[in-house]
């Protein structure tokens, strides 16, 4: 709450360096920001009396917008790459999903890594297994295991994290 919002009878005031004013009618609290040309911002409304503070309330809801994107434009987003293998995959086409897999670990994603069991071949789950592993031990210097190989239906995924 700011300015006329405060419908408290007393309030203890603080001044804009931070200083104690102690406990003075919300009127004259009011009256005393607006001679300094700030605004009275109820800061602790469940305190008994409750705390207000003189400030400049745009600008501080200015610098807190700025400190804000701020901290938004320096966090990571880190997005969830695909990488399809199948369990009769042969070596060339591992060499490929490799070399994607290792970019995508470079640049900070996350890649998860998914065999499809086609007809009979969900009868070899073990196949699959050796393939996850095997592909996980050639990408082990960019990327670390995040979550083991697990079979869900017909699908095994197995998720890599980058290496920190």
């Amino acid at each position: 709450m700011i300015n006329e919002e405060i419908r408290d009878r007393e309030v203890r005031l603080v001044d804009e360096n931070g200083e104690q004013l102690g406990i003075v009618p919300a009127r004259q609290a009011m009256a005393l920001a607006e001679e300094r040309g700030l605004d009275l911002v109820k800061i602790a409304p469940q305190a008994k009396p409750p705390v207000c503070k003189l400030m400049d309330y745009g600008k501080y809801k200015f610098e807190q917008s700025k400190r804000e994107r701020e901290i938004r434009k320096n966090q990571k987003v880190i997005t969830v790459k695909g990488v399809q293998l199948s369990a009769t995959i042969d070596e060339h086409d591992i060499d490929v999903r490799e070399k994607a897999t290792i970019k995508f670990l470079q640049s900070g994603d996350k890649v998860k890594v998914s065999i499809r069991f086609r007809g009979r071949q969900i009868t070899h789950p073990e196949i699959g297994i050796a393939v996850m592993n095997n592909f996980a031990e050639r990408v082990k210097e960019y990327g670390v295991i995040e979550r083991r190989p697990l079979i869900e239906g017909r699908n095994m995924t197995m998720v890599l994290a980058p290496k920190e």
